[in-house]
């Protein structure tokens, strides 16, 4: 009796720990929900700070606009594809990025600038990219949108 009890509180035990790190793995990775409120954060801080105030505080890497794996990056909305911040790789700043490509091939920096220079000026984009967390490349879904001529989005990483 006393092995398969102490046979019991092992296994329990192990499955604890597996279920504690997959909820710690978990809670390092942003929300849906999380990308699109840091958006309208963000969207409200350019409004009220205007452009240049705004682009500091999304590149900077200790600012409010980087949390875990999310944080802002921005563009003009004449579709030029020059990034004006990005809160993870601040190289991409100044550079016109619309011919960048993801794993699959994919023109992902044209689908952000024109899902937020469309009608809705919102929505969706799925692409593979690094995540900066990991060093990997997954999956990654881009919440975007307009706010007056300037894109903001945020990424979660599947």
């Amino acid at each position: 009796m006393g092995k398969v009890f102490k046979s019991i509180v092992v296994a329990l035990a192990g499955a604890a720990m597996v279920l504690l790190s997959l909820t710690a793995a978990a809670a390092d990775k942003g929300t849906a929900d999380e990308a699109v409120a840091m958006v309208k954060k963000a969207a409200e801080f350019l409004k009220k700070n205007g452009k240049d105030k705004a682009y500091a505080e999304f590149n900077n890497p200790k600012g409010q606009f980087i949390d875990r794996d999310l944080y802002i990056f921005s563009f003009s909305a004449n579709g030029d594809g020059i990034e004006t911040a990005n809160g993870a790789n601040p190289k991409l700043v100044g550079k016109n990025v619309s011919e960048m490509r993801d794993a699959d091939g994919r023109y992902m920096i044209k689908d952000i600038l024109a899902t937020g220079m469309s009608k809705a000026g919102k929505g969706w984009v799925d692409y593979k990219w690094p995540n900066p967390s990991t060093g990997k490349l997954d999956g990654k879904r881009t919440y975007v949108e307009r706010v007056d001529d300037v894109i903001i989005g945020c990424g979660i990483y599947k």
